[in-house]
């Protein structure tokens, strides 16, 4: 699979070729959608809670008399029947959400996302990706030089200077191959990959 490689202009200098095992593979919808769902899911902390009958805060008084006002009987305001009572199954902040993903699948699903943004011509190669001092200007400059507005690079290496000049930019994520996440690919417009970065992507997901 040939990709294209861009210069500092962010124009096409060149083809790079890389692995059929990462970036020449079928597209398959099912598959990414799983992946990325899994991932959506396991990143949910489960933080947050519903109250039933007992904890609702109510008096244990009979709101009215059993008989003679027509109305069905009722013993407390904390009934799930009634506003602001208790709900019968309460959402708990103990709730697992996380969902299993065999690694076989997950690297078949990655390898499928990188294939489509190749085809989709949202995936480039670059020689390397560092700063020499850890300015968000300079970066900055660097992007919109190669006219990039929202951009995910996956350089081999994160130094200190290139992460701190990067965190502040708005749409912009630098990762190392390890910590790229189907949905971060998915997100973003463009992806940028150093040469160094695609020999560990053939050693994690070919």
């Amino acid at each position: 699979m040939q990709l294209e490689l861009l210069n500092e202009q962010g124009q096409a200098a060149s083809k790079y070729d890389a692995p059929e095992t990462v970036f020449g593979r079928e597209y398959n919808e099912d598959l990414v959608h799983q992946i990325v769902v899994a991932f959506q899911a396991n990143a949910r902390q489960g933080t947050r809670a519903q109250k039933d009958r007992e904890q609702v805060h109510h008096s244990t008084k009979k709101p009215f008399k059993q008989k003679g006002t027509g109305r069905a009987r009722a013993g407390m305001t904390s009934s799930p029947l009634w506003r602001g009572g208790g709900r019968i199954f309460p959402n708990m902040p103990d709730e697992n959400f996380t969902q299993k993903i065999n690694k076989k699948m997950y690297r078949a699903g990655m390898a499928a996302i990188f294939s489509q943004l190749a085809r989709e011509g949202r995936l480039a190669v670059v020689d390397s990706m560092k700063v020499d001092s850890p300015k968000t200007k300079q970066l900055a400059a660097r992007f919109k030089a190669m006219n990039l507005e929202s951009v995910l690079v996956i350089a081999e290496e994160v130094d200190e200077n290139l992460y701190l000049a990067s965190r502040n930019l708005v749409n912009v994520l630098v990762v190392e191959p390890r910590y790229a996440d189907p949905l971060s690919l998915v997100h973003f417009r463009k992806v940028l990959v150093t040469k160094g970065a695609i020999d560990k992507l053939k050693e994690m997901f070919a």
